[in-house]
């Protein structure tokens, strides 16, 4: 059966002008692409291909939100997406408001008053949305990444990531390249992104996932199991035999799951927002209830030093795997 998306009243948008229209277009070639990949995946259960096309037309329903809207009219429109799945609405949105930033670069700000404001939120996943527009817009990605929270900046790199894993697999999970122009902690960002669509690109199979981990280089495989944690945390599977075996074929990088799934989990209670999928990976990956795994981010986040050899986004990931790397051992 054939994937075919749809961005509602995408014709008929409000967004006039070449600003409109340059949106509406690369809107378009995205739900063009997001068809053509979805069709190539093999999916587990029909349910679970239902649930991942779901997702896909949230996230573009926020998309063509963000061209339409803005401020607390914005967020009043995406709070009308249903409760579990509103954080692919803003994730969307992310995407709209710094591809709007990108291409009109004088000083308006969308994305940085949004997520400050109105959005504050969903401030995770909204700089996560960003990062598809990197992917998008390459050469104005140094204007997006600008407008970022200095801390969470990184999880655009992460959104980058996730694009690229969904959209060029062949040459980023298959061929494990990465961007040339990534250096430094931007590398395992990426990383981390394209660990979070091998959750789809592998159809949720734990043994496929950690096949796939395998063949990329050592160095890269902790990055690439916590986005996987937070994947599978946030978008679900919801077997919890599963999640034991994903647990299981893990191994070391057990940590980096809990890791994944804890800021899925904080990410969640900021948002006021509660998910089965995210419950169950707690409990499997944490051995904590959601709220438990949103304290430990909450605390481990707090009096975070300046970036040094380790961005302070780093040092708070470190922090919370060493505390789920205790409970596992106790």
């Amino acid at each position: 059966m054939s994937v075919v998306l749809a961005a509602p009243r995408l014709a008929t948008s409000r967004a006039g002008g070449l600003r409109g229209w340059a949106m509406r277009r690369l809107l378009r070639l995205a739900v063009e692409e997001a068809s053509a990949a979805l069709h190539t995946f093999r999916y587990a259960t029909p349910a679970l291909r239902e649930r991942i096309e779901q997702l896909a037309e949230t996230y573009f329903e926020g998309y063509l939100a963000a061209i339409e809207e803005d401020g607390a009219a914005l967020r009043a429109r995406l709070e009308r997406a249903p409760s579990e799945l509103r954080s692919f609405a803003y994730e969307g949105a992310g995407t709209g408001l710094a591809a709007l930033d990108a291409i009109t670069p004088w000083g308006a700000d969308r994305l940085g008053r949004f997520f400050r404001g109105p959005g504050s939120d969903h401030a995770y996943i909204i700089h996560i949305g960003a990062g598809w527009a990197i992917a998008r817009l390459p050469h104005l990605g140094g204007r997006i990444v600008a407008r970022l929270d200095p801390v969470l900046r990184w999880l655009g790199y992460d959104g980058w990531g996730f694009h690229e894993g969904l959209f060029a697999s062949r040459r980023t999970v298959e061929g494990r390249a990465v961007p040339g122009r990534l250096a430094g902690y931007a590398r395992r960002a990426f990383d981390q992104g394209v660990g979070r669509s091998l959750w789809f690109v592998e159809a949720t199979e734990p043994e496929r996932i950690a096949r796939r981990i395998a063949t990329f280089e050592p160095a890269r495989r902790e990055d690439l199991w916590s986005g996987v944690g937070l994947a599978c945390a946030y978008a679900g599977r919801r077997e919890e035999e599963a999640l034991r075996e994903l647990a299981r074929v893990a191994g070391e990088h057990a940590p980096y799951l809990a890791q994944g799934a804890a800021f899925a989990a904080e990410s969640r209670r900021r948002s006021g927002e509660e998910a089965p999928q995210t419950e169950l990976a707690c409990r499997v990956f944490c051995r904590a209830t959601p709220a438990e795994a949103a304290a430990e981010v909450a605390a481990a986040g707090r009096d975070l030093p300046p970036d040094g050899a380790l961005p302070a986004f780093e040092v708070w990931r470190r922090r919370v795997r060493e505390r789920f790397s205790q409970a596992a051992e106790a």
